[in-house]
């Protein structure tokens, strides 16, 4: 028996998420006394396989072919599926990123498994059974599920974990999986990425904004604040809907959720849609000059001021402490 974690990157680079979900899958294989493997799709360097040992992985399953070097969904499923009963494991384990949402449904149908996506905590398991904590109504509540079927498949939502490091390399061991032509049916024609900028769901920190900034051109404070801190920028509903912010910037229930370290709201009354978005976020630091803005209630620390007056002081106090550190 073993635990099996797909290890996704991006354009051949694993992101903060993976080492996460590795580090998570190196501690439930000791939960159940066995050893992690990982599987690799695309084009990575070996190198760099080779150093998820560092995170717990014993073992690389490299998977590296023309077809796959854009994510395909169907065929990503089957191939997991496959290195799952080759490595007789008993439990996969993925990130809940958009990848992971789209492949753990498909991967628990193929191997008639249960699963738990959205985790945020380790499983507590007796014998058979995972115990396991995961987020529900778009983040606002938290449920308990259990799991019984043999084979169970986790989707780790992205910041739930912390990453562990160690000095371990892994045996990297190529996979050619059996390919099927029903596999590759839909096929991604184009994927265009924004590399300037850093990715919402992987952010730790997020700069967002609202209608209170009252239009695009005064975005720029937004977009500095967020370089001084190395954070991610996005917006509310009815920005991206006016056309002020790409749609990418959106968060909430129907834009993107996030659960970084820190979400700092800018101006944004707090509707409920987008606090379904946001609501898993460690720290919420609220910027709003209405006092009974619904965000306050949720608030670990709120501002009652205008944006025009407290952002310029913000990015003029975090230069300086930049400056004297």
């Amino acid at each position: 028996m073993s635990v099996l974690v797909y290890v996704e990157n991006t354009g051949g680079k694993f992101k903060k998420s993976t080492f996460e979900v590795v580090s998570y899958a190196a501690a439930v294989s000791k939960q159940l006394n066995t050893e992690l493997i990982a599987i690799s799709i695309g084009e990575v360097n070996p190198s760099d396989l080779s150093k998820l040992g560092n995170y717990g992985a014993k073992k690389v399953l490299n998977v590296s072919s023309d077809q796959l070097k854009s994510f395909v969904n169907q065929a990503y499923a089957s191939i997991i599926a496959e290195a799952t009963n080759k490595e007789d494991a008993s439990v996969v384990i993925l990130s809940n990123s958009f990848t992971g949402k789209g492949l753990s449904p498909r991967i628990a149908v193929k191997l008639s498994a249960g699963l738990a996506d959205g985790a945020v905590e380790l499983p507590k398991t007796d014998n058979n059974i995972f115990t396991i904590k995961r987020s529900a109504f778009s983040g606002k509540a938290f449920a308990t599920i259990e799991l019984t079927s043999a084979i169970k498949v986790i989707a780790l939502n992205p910041n739930s974990f912390q990453i562990n490091e160690s000095n371990e390399s892994a045996i990297v061991e190529n996979f050619v999986p059996a390919l099927k032509e029903s596999d590759f049916r839909t096929m991604v024609s184009e994927i265009v990425r924004a590399s300037d900028k850093i990715a919402l769901p992987d952010a730790e920190l997020v700069v967002s904004a609202g209608r209170g900034m009252k239009g695009p051109e005064n975005w720029a404070m937004i977009e500095e604040l967020a370089k001084l801190l190395g954070a991610a920028t996005a917006c509310s509903k009815p920005i991206s809907d006016a056309g002020w912010r790409p749609h990418e910037e959106h968060v909430g229930q129907t834009g993107i959720a996030v659960s970084p370290n820190l979400y700092i709201a800018i101006g944004i009354s707090g509707a409920i849609q987008h606090l379904a978005g946001v609501s898993s976020s460690k720290t919420i630091v609220v910027i709003n000059k209405d006092s009974e803005a619904p965000f306050f209630k949720v608030a670990d620390y709120g501002i009652v001021g205008d944006a025009f007056d407290v952002v310029p002081k913000l990015i003029e106090a975090v230069k300086a402490y930049k400056a004297h550190s």
